[in-house]
Protein backbone atom coordinates (compact mmCIF):
# COMPACT_ATOMS: atom_id res chain seq x y z
CA UNK A 1 0.00 0.00 0.00
CA UNK A 2 1.57 3.36 -1.08
CA UNK A 3 1.82 6.08 1.59
CA UNK A 4 -0.79 8.17 -0.60
CA UNK A 5 -3.32 5.49 -0.49
CA UNK A 6 -2.59 5.29 3.84
CA UNK A 7 -2.97 8.87 3.74
CA UNK A 8 -6.13 9.09 2.12
CA UNK A 9 -7.65 6.67 4.19
CA UNK A 10 -6.60 8.41 7.64
CA UNK A 11 -7.72 11.51 6.15
CA UNK A 12 -11.34 10.03 4.91
CA UNK A 13 -11.45 8.40 8.35
CA UNK A 14 -10.95 11.63 10.17
CA UNK A 15 -13.45 12.88 7.95
CA UNK A 16 -15.90 10.41 9.06
CA UNK A 17 -15.19 11.00 12.63
CA UNK A 18 -15.76 14.53 12.13
CA UNK A 19 -19.40 14.22 10.45
CA UNK A 20 -20.11 11.64 13.40
CA UNK A 21 -19.24 14.06 16.26
CA UNK A 22 -21.68 16.67 13.98
CA UNK A 23 -24.19 13.68 13.85
CA UNK A 24 -24.62 14.09 10.05
CA UNK A 25 -24.61 12.00 7.48
CA UNK A 26 -21.53 10.02 6.26
CA UNK A 27 -22.02 11.18 2.84
CA UNK A 28 -22.43 14.63 3.40
CA UNK A 29 -18.94 16.00 2.67
CA UNK A 30 -16.18 15.65 -0.22
CA UNK A 31 -12.92 15.70 -0.04
CA UNK A 32 -10.97 17.63 -2.55
CA UNK A 33 -7.29 16.50 -3.10
CA UNK A 34 -4.82 19.59 -3.32
CA UNK A 35 -2.21 18.33 -6.06
CA UNK A 36 -0.69 21.98 -6.81
CA UNK A 37 3.39 21.25 -7.20
CA UNK A 38 2.57 17.80 -6.97
CA UNK A 39 3.67 15.44 -10.00
CA UNK A 40 0.87 13.58 -11.92
CA UNK A 41 2.36 9.85 -10.97
CA UNK A 42 1.57 11.52 -7.35
CA UNK A 43 -2.10 11.98 -8.68
CA UNK A 44 -2.02 8.48 -10.42
CA UNK A 45 -1.73 6.77 -7.26
CA UNK A 46 -4.73 9.38 -5.30
CA UNK A 47 -6.74 8.30 -7.95
CA UNK A 48 -6.24 4.14 -7.81
CA UNK A 49 -7.09 5.00 -4.61
CA UNK A 50 -10.23 5.89 -5.17
CA UNK A 51 -9.97 9.89 -5.83
CA UNK A 52 -11.81 11.97 -8.09
CA UNK A 53 -11.92 15.06 -6.98
CA UNK A 54 -8.38 17.15 -7.24
CA UNK A 55 -7.68 21.00 -6.81
CA UNK A 56 -4.91 22.98 -8.57
CA UNK A 57 -3.78 26.75 -7.62
CA UNK A 58 -1.80 27.82 -10.70
CA UNK A 59 -3.10 27.17 -14.14
CA UNK A 60 -1.03 26.26 -16.55
CA UNK A 61 -0.19 23.58 -14.05
CA UNK A 62 -2.90 22.52 -13.57
CA UNK A 63 -3.71 22.65 -17.35
CA UNK A 64 -1.21 20.84 -18.03
CA UNK A 65 -2.06 17.78 -15.79
CA UNK A 66 -5.37 17.35 -17.15
CA UNK A 67 -4.01 17.23 -20.60
CA UNK A 68 -1.40 14.90 -19.49
CA UNK A 69 -3.93 12.79 -17.36
CA UNK A 70 -6.36 12.59 -20.25
CA UNK A 71 -3.32 10.28 -21.94
CA UNK A 72 -3.46 7.94 -19.56
CA UNK A 73 -3.96 4.12 -19.15
CA UNK A 74 -5.30 4.09 -15.42
CA UNK A 75 -7.85 6.90 -16.45
CA UNK A 76 -10.96 4.95 -16.22
CA UNK A 77 -13.70 7.29 -14.56
CA UNK A 78 -13.28 11.37 -15.11
CA UNK A 79 -11.19 13.45 -13.18
CA UNK A 80 -13.27 16.14 -11.38
CA UNK A 81 -10.66 19.28 -11.63
CA UNK A 82 -11.25 22.58 -9.40
CA UNK A 83 -9.63 25.71 -10.05
CA UNK A 84 -8.85 26.53 -6.76
CA UNK A 85 -5.99 29.45 -6.98
CA UNK A 86 -5.85 33.11 -7.87
CA UNK A 87 -7.52 34.08 -11.54
CA UNK A 88 -6.10 36.76 -13.29
CA UNK A 89 -8.22 37.97 -16.59
CA UNK A 90 -5.78 37.10 -18.69
CA UNK A 91 -6.12 33.48 -17.85
CA UNK A 92 -9.60 33.08 -17.72
CA UNK A 93 -9.73 31.28 -21.27
CA UNK A 94 -7.88 28.49 -20.17
CA UNK A 95 -9.86 27.91 -16.85
CA UNK A 96 -13.21 28.01 -18.88
CA UNK A 97 -12.03 25.29 -21.24
CA UNK A 98 -9.89 22.83 -19.01
CA UNK A 99 -11.48 22.47 -15.50
CA UNK A 100 -14.32 21.32 -14.01
CA UNK A 101 -15.04 23.90 -11.33
CA UNK A 102 -14.17 27.25 -10.36
CA UNK A 103 -14.39 27.91 -6.35
CA UNK A 104 -12.47 30.88 -6.51
CA UNK A 105 -14.48 33.80 -8.09
CA UNK A 106 -14.89 37.02 -6.66
CA UNK A 107 -15.41 39.48 -9.63
CA UNK A 108 -18.52 39.80 -12.41
CA UNK A 109 -15.85 40.93 -14.69
CA UNK A 110 -13.88 37.27 -14.31
CA UNK A 111 -17.61 35.57 -14.43
CA UNK A 112 -18.28 37.52 -17.58
CA UNK A 113 -14.97 36.33 -19.04
CA UNK A 114 -15.47 32.68 -17.80
CA UNK A 115 -18.79 32.45 -19.63
CA UNK A 116 -18.41 33.80 -22.76
CA UNK A 117 -15.22 31.56 -23.11
CA UNK A 118 -16.45 27.89 -21.71
CA UNK A 119 -17.08 25.83 -24.93
CA UNK A 120 -20.77 25.40 -25.92
CA UNK A 121 -19.87 21.60 -25.81
CA UNK A 122 -18.57 21.53 -22.51
CA UNK A 123 -21.23 21.41 -19.13
CA UNK A 124 -21.26 24.71 -17.46
CA UNK A 125 -18.74 25.48 -15.27
CA UNK A 126 -19.15 24.74 -11.84
CA UNK A 127 -18.97 27.97 -9.74
CA UNK A 128 -18.02 28.97 -6.12
CA UNK A 129 -17.88 31.94 -4.52
CA UNK A 130 -15.01 32.73 -2.76
CA UNK A 131 -15.99 35.21 0.58
CA UNK A 132 -13.19 36.60 2.09
CA UNK A 133 -14.48 35.65 5.58
CA UNK A 134 -11.53 37.48 7.74
CA UNK A 135 -11.62 40.74 6.37
CA UNK A 136 -7.76 40.73 5.52
CA UNK A 137 -6.50 42.81 2.84
CA UNK A 138 -4.29 41.07 1.76
CA UNK A 139 -7.00 38.06 0.88
CA UNK A 140 -8.72 37.95 -1.91
CA UNK A 141 -12.84 37.24 -1.81
CA UNK A 142 -16.10 39.48 -1.34
CA UNK A 143 -17.39 40.36 1.23
CA UNK A 144 -20.31 38.55 2.83
CA UNK A 145 -22.51 41.48 2.10
CA UNK A 146 -21.49 41.17 -1.75
CA UNK A 147 -22.03 37.41 -2.33
CA UNK A 148 -25.89 38.13 -3.31
CA UNK A 149 -25.00 41.00 -5.71
CA UNK A 150 -22.69 38.54 -6.83
CA UNK A 151 -24.42 35.11 -7.33
CA UNK A 152 -27.34 37.24 -8.92
CA UNK A 153 -24.73 37.92 -11.20
CA UNK A 154 -23.44 34.25 -12.02
CA UNK A 155 -27.35 33.28 -12.11
CA UNK A 156 -27.99 35.12 -15.10
CA UNK A 157 -24.91 33.29 -17.15
CA UNK A 158 -26.23 30.39 -18.61
CA UNK A 159 -22.60 28.76 -19.24
CA UNK A 160 -22.02 29.03 -15.46
CA UNK A 161 -23.62 27.22 -12.64
CA UNK A 162 -23.65 28.47 -9.13
CA UNK A 163 -22.71 26.05 -6.62
CA UNK A 164 -22.23 27.61 -3.46
CA UNK A 165 -19.37 29.35 -1.28
CA UNK A 166 -15.70 29.04 -0.72
CA UNK A 167 -13.62 30.35 2.32
CA UNK A 168 -9.86 30.37 3.84
CA UNK A 169 -10.72 31.26 6.85
CA UNK A 170 -7.52 33.64 9.07
CA UNK A 171 -5.66 30.68 10.44
CA UNK A 172 -6.28 31.34 14.18
CA UNK A 173 -5.76 27.82 15.71
CA UNK A 174 -9.46 26.66 16.07
CA UNK A 175 -10.17 29.66 18.12
CA UNK A 176 -13.74 30.73 18.96
CA UNK A 177 -13.13 33.94 16.36
CA UNK A 178 -12.84 31.17 13.56
CA UNK A 179 -15.80 29.27 14.75
CA UNK A 180 -17.64 32.98 14.40
CA UNK A 181 -16.64 32.78 10.75
CA UNK A 182 -17.40 29.69 10.43
CA UNK A 183 -20.77 30.03 11.37
CA UNK A 184 -21.34 33.34 9.48
CA UNK A 185 -19.95 31.90 6.20
CA UNK A 186 -23.00 28.70 7.06
CA UNK A 187 -25.66 31.36 7.49
CA UNK A 188 -24.89 32.81 4.29
CA UNK A 189 -24.87 29.86 2.76
CA UNK A 190 -28.08 28.98 3.74
CA UNK A 191 -29.27 31.86 2.62
CA UNK A 192 -28.08 31.40 -1.37
CA UNK A 193 -29.44 27.45 -0.61
CA UNK A 194 -32.68 29.39 -0.31
CA UNK A 195 -32.42 31.22 -3.84
CA UNK A 196 -30.84 29.03 -5.46
CA UNK A 197 -31.87 25.42 -6.30
CA UNK A 198 -28.49 24.53 -7.93
CA UNK A 199 -26.30 25.77 -4.31
CA UNK A 200 -25.54 22.57 -2.84
CA UNK A 201 -21.53 23.34 -1.61
CA UNK A 202 -19.94 24.97 1.16
CA UNK A 203 -16.34 24.45 0.65
CA UNK A 204 -14.44 25.62 3.70
CA UNK A 205 -11.80 23.53 6.16
CA UNK A 206 -8.52 22.13 5.81
CA UNK A 207 -6.52 19.55 7.56
CA UNK A 208 -6.41 21.63 10.55
CA UNK A 209 -9.86 23.03 11.09
CA UNK A 210 -11.55 19.57 9.45
CA UNK A 211 -13.42 19.35 12.43
CA UNK A 212 -14.84 22.83 13.02
CA UNK A 213 -15.45 23.32 9.41
CA UNK A 214 -17.83 20.08 9.52
CA UNK A 215 -19.53 21.28 12.59
CA UNK A 216 -20.65 24.01 10.87
CA UNK A 217 -21.59 22.45 7.67
CA UNK A 218 -19.10 22.53 5.37
CA UNK A 219 -19.78 20.15 2.23
CA UNK A 220 -16.31 19.97 0.95
CA UNK A 221 -12.63 19.85 2.63
CA UNK A 222 -9.72 20.81 0.31
CA UNK A 223 -6.61 18.73 1.89
CA UNK A 224 -3.37 18.76 0.07
CA UNK A 225 0.18 18.15 2.47
CA UNK A 226 -1.52 15.10 4.98
CA UNK A 227 -2.04 13.26 1.41
CA UNK A 228 0.69 14.48 -0.55
CA UNK A 229 3.51 15.63 1.93
CA UNK A 230 4.91 18.50 2.02
CA UNK A 231 5.19 20.94 -1.09
CA UNK A 232 8.33 20.23 -2.63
Amino acid sequence: MSSITQALQFVNHEIQQALAQAHRPSDAVDLLAVSKTKPLSDIAAAYQAGQRKFGENYVQEGVDKINLSQQQAWLNDPIEWHFIGPLQSNKTRLVAEHFDWMQTLDRAKIADRLAAQRPSNMAPLQICIQVNISGEQAKSGVSLEDVNHLAAHISQQPQLCLRGLMAIPQNLNQGQELAQQFAAMAQKYAELQSQYASVDTLSMGMSGDMQLAINNGSTMVRVGSAIFGQRS
